[in-house]
């Protein structure tokens, strides 16, 4: 029992790292100029959609101690969100230019984190 309590306690902590870390390379490493054009497209999609599912993922797993449904929701809202505040942001940013686009990349990757953690969750129960 004890065991289970510390790794869960160090899957939270870790995870929530993983976030803080997400979040610093989308907001302040994507403020750089060499942010600009850094993957081509049409692979930006995909690198979209890598990134916001580990991020969905990383929001389930620092939220791990919400039972169900409440946790999955809160996951997708919380990746969602970040995606549409990326966008936002990028607005202000000199070479940036945000797009419906990359924010339906954002989503779709989410989408992939929710149907993982629902995986890992009945694989759990």
């Amino acid at each position: 029992m004890f065991s289970q309590y510390l790794s869960s306690r160090y899957l939270r902590t870790a995870s929530m790292l993983l976030v803080l870390g997400i979040l610093t390379g989308l907001f302040a490493g994507g403020a750089h100029p060499v942010a600009v054009n850094l993957v081509p497209s049409p692979w930006d999609k995909l690198v979209h959609a890598v990134i916001f599912a580990v991020l969905t993922g990383a929001i389930g797993g620092a939220a791990s101690g919400i039972p169900g449904w409440r946790r999955v929701g809160l996951a997708f809202l919380g990746a969602t969100l970040i995606g549409l505040f990326d966008e936002c942001h990028q607005m202000y940013l000199p070479g940036r230019k945000p797009g419906w686009d990359d924010f339906a990349a954002d989503v779709t990757g989410s989408l992939i984190g929710i149907a993982l953690l629902r995986a890992e969750w009945r694989r759990r129960n």
